[in-house]
């Protein structure tokens, strides 16, 4: 069996109207239109020679046709390779651009999508649910979190928690950060949300990397943050700021997360090493596919880190691989389940319509594992979506 066929999807949905940002982000007045101007995604099918297909997803939030030109470009390394042997497939792949610096960014998303389509024809091949070639059903029910209460109105915020709570939340995730100077007023919302849900809620926290280079400034945060018993404080300074990480993990007592905006294990073998972070948060459809996600998830258990797989804005593709990566580790922390789009007013269609049939059932605070009698990622694509929002 060989692949014979790659097609590429860039997919944007443009938003009605603009929106501030919904999350922390530099510069927000400036590239808020840009980057949250419309839900971004880029989709890879793979088929092979005896008519099996694959998908996988590029993880993007700026220019999914770029990710459609890498891609392909690196079409002829891809027909022609054996489904059964991604991980080759991805070394050759690197090694394209390994010795020119491109070791981030857009070409590793591109090798994502298509790491992950490689994997899902593996699984096929065999008859077995992706689960499977990850290290196998740990678990039929995946512990979950709600992401998450976004930096609006306190009576919104409190009455969101609220709702959270309705549907057997025992965790959610709190935004903060998008006025670092103004942290008073972020923790006095933290600390309402806290009244309002009581002691038994897991409460954590989500920067987005609103503290930047300023690690001291973080460091006064999270010590206010302790006092409302968070779990952890999620990307609160630049992800390549590595001893910044490490001074924060050195000095508070709460757990240090980090992950969602870096690539390769080779990322994580340093911050690792350097003891810079306690909870890990890979995305497959960034950080290199699911051949660097199966090393990243080797490594953190090695140094004993659990792990909380990102999702974000990724489309029901790329969540419905996470949970069968959740389903997998045995390290396996928490899974965090998205319960709001960036618009109160356009719903995304990447999130909601892309697969023909719902993948995240929840109840009571899990959610369930992906079908045993699924071969691969077991996933039915609304091809009209892919017809609709494509673009060149």
């Amino acid at each position: 069996m060989k692949v014979s066929k790659v097609e590429v999807f860039p997919l944007f949905v443009p938003l009605s109207k603009a929106i501030d940002a919904p999350v922390s982000i530099p510069y927000a007045e400036k590239v808020q239109d840009i980057v949250f101007g419309g839900y971004r995604a880029t989709i890879v099918r793979l088929t092979t020679d005896d008519g099996l297909i694959g998908y996988g997803e590029c993880m993007t939030r700026f220019a999914p046709a770029a990710l459609k030109k890498i891609i392909e470009e690196l079409s002829p390394l891809v027909v022609g390779s054996d489904p059964l042997q991604p991980e080759h497939t991805w070394e050759v792949m690197y090694a394209t651009m390994m010795n020119r610096g491109h070791n981030r960014g857009f070409f590793i998303e591109a090798l994502s999508g298509i790491d992950i389509a490689l994997w899902d024809l593996r699984a096929q091949a065999f008859g077995q649910p992706l689960y499977m070639f990850l290290g196998g059903r740990q678990r039929d029910l995946i512990p979950s979190y709600a992401s998450s209460l976004r930096m609006r109105e306190k009576s919104i915020v409190l009455d969101t928690a609220r709702e959270f709570m309705d549907l057997g939340f025992k965790s959610m995730k709190i935004k903060l950060g998008k006025n670092p100077a103004g942290y008073v007023r972020d923790i006095k919302l933290v600390e309402d949300i806290r009244t309002a849900v009581g002691d038994e809620i897991t409460l954590t926290v989500d920067a987005n990397c609103g503290y930047h280079e300023d690690y001291k400034l973080a460091l006064r945060v999270g010590r206010e943050l302790e006092k409302y018993d968070i779990y952890w404080f999620e990307e609160p300074i630049s992800p390549d700021n590595m001893y910044g990480y490490k001074y924060l993990a050195d000095h508070l007592d709460m757990a240090i997360a980090w992950g969602e905006s870096s690539f390769t294990r080779f990322d994580f073998a340093n911050m690792f090493a350097e003891r810079c972070v306690d909870i890990v948060q890979p995305n497959p459809s960034r950080v290199g596919g699911l051949t660097e996600i199966a090393r990243i998830a080797h490594m953190s258990q090695a140094f004993h880190i659990p792990y909380a797989p990102h999702t974000g804005s990724c489309s029901a593709l790329c969540l419905a691989v996470s949970l069968h990566i959740a389903t997998a580790l045995p390290n396996l922390l928490t899974f965090e389940v998205m319960r709001s789009d960036w618009s109160k007013d356009d719903r995304n269609p990447l999130r909601h319509d892309l697969l023909k049939e719902p993948y995240d059932i929840f109840e009571d605070g899990f959610l369930h594992a992906p079908r045993a009698d699924r071969a691969g990622i077991g996933i039915d694509i609304n091809e009209e979506i892919l017809e609709r929002y494509s673009v060149s």
